[in-house]
């Protein structure tokens, strides 16, 4: 039993960890309706389609800025067309 909470924690804490460093979830402040709830949706789906690439090196916060400064649309493009 123990070993079952501790992996539950663990990957628990991967996934939040993952968001407050890459997104800064901790510091948004969407409390309006359902927004909190529909964007921390999205950003759990753009942390998938991020760790999924495997095309650019940099971490998960380099390839969001990448993908959302519009810098490299090519970039953004081949995120999305992947996820479909």
């Amino acid at each position: 039993m123990l070993g079952y909470v501790r992996g539950h924690w663990g990957i628990d804490n991967k996934l939040h960890w993952s968001l407050d460093m890459a997104f800064r979830e901790d510091a948004l402040r969407n409390r309006v309706g359902h927004s909190a709830e529909d964007f921390s949706r999205i950003r759990r789906l753009a942390l998938n389609l991020l760790r999924q690439d495997k095309s650019c090196k940099a971490g998960i916060e380099g390839k969001r800025l990448k993908a959302c400064l519009g810098l490299e649309e090519d970039y953004l493009l081949g995120l999305l067309a992947r996820a479909v």
